[in-house]
C-alpha cells in the first residue's frame, strides 16, 4: 500500500473532508460498526481502517510517509456507550501509549515529513501531553467551542527531541 499520508488512528475519520481520500492510508486498532445510544438517540459508529494495527507498532517501513496524522483517544473514562465507541479510551498508563504512538509516527515519516497531532483536553491537559511525548512541537493552535482541542505540528529531522522524557515530565 503506497500513499503519502498516514492516519495512524483514524477511528470513524471524523476530521476528514474526504473520508475515502486515495492519498491516505487509514489505520486503527479497531474495526466494526456499533449502534449506541447518545442522549436518547441511537447512533451508528463505524470504524473501517485500511490496515488494522496498533499505532504503537505501525507495519510500515521507516520514512514511508510525507505526512502523518495522530488523533489518539483522549478519554480516560467513557462508559460503555457512544463516547467509547466513537473515540476509544486511553489506558491507565496513557503516557507510554501516546509517547510510543508519536515515536512510531515520527519513525514512518520521511526526513522533513510532517506530523499533525490532534489532542483534546477532556481528561488530560496539553502540558501533561507535552511532558509525555519525546518531541517538542514546532507550533500549534487551539480550536473547538471551548478552545480545548489542540492541533500540534512536528517535523521529522527538525523538531527537537527530548533525550530525557522523565526529566521533562517532572517539570
Amino acid at each position: 500500500m503506497t500513499a503519502p499520508v498516514l492516519d495512524a488512528c483514524c477511528g470513524s475519520r471524523m476530521m476528514w473532508f474526504d473520508k475515502r481520500n486515495p492519498h491516505a492510508v487509514y489505520c486503527d486498532a479497531r474495526e466494526g460498526t456499533w449502534r449506541v445510544m447518545d442522549r436518547g438517540v441511537e447512533r451508528e459508529v463505524s470504524v473501517a481502517p485500511d490496515v488494522v494495527c496498533d499505532f504503537k507498532t505501525l507495519p510500515f517501513e521507516d520514512g514511508a510517509f510525507a505526512l502523518a496524522v495522530f488523533d489518539p483517544p483522549h478519554l480516560l473514562r467513557a462508559g460503555s456507550g457512544y463516547l467509547r465507541a466513537k473515540y476509544g479510551v486511553l489506558p491507565e498508563r496513557w503516557e507510554d501509549e501516546v509517547r510510543r504512538g508519536v515515536r512510531e509516527c515520527m519513525r514512518v515519516l520521511r526526513h522533513e515529513g510532517v506530523l499533525v497531532v490532534k489532542w483534546s483536553e477532556c481528561h488530560v491537559t496539553l502540558p501533561q501531553l507535552l511532558a509525555a511525548i519525546e518531541w517538542e512541537p514546532l507550533f500549534g493552535t487551539r480550536s473547538g467551542r471551548k478552545g480545548t482541542t489542540h492541533w500540534l505540528c512536528l517535523m521529522a529531522g527538525v523538531s527537537r527531541r527530548r533525550e530525557h522524557v522523565q526529566e521533562a515530565m517532572a517539570l
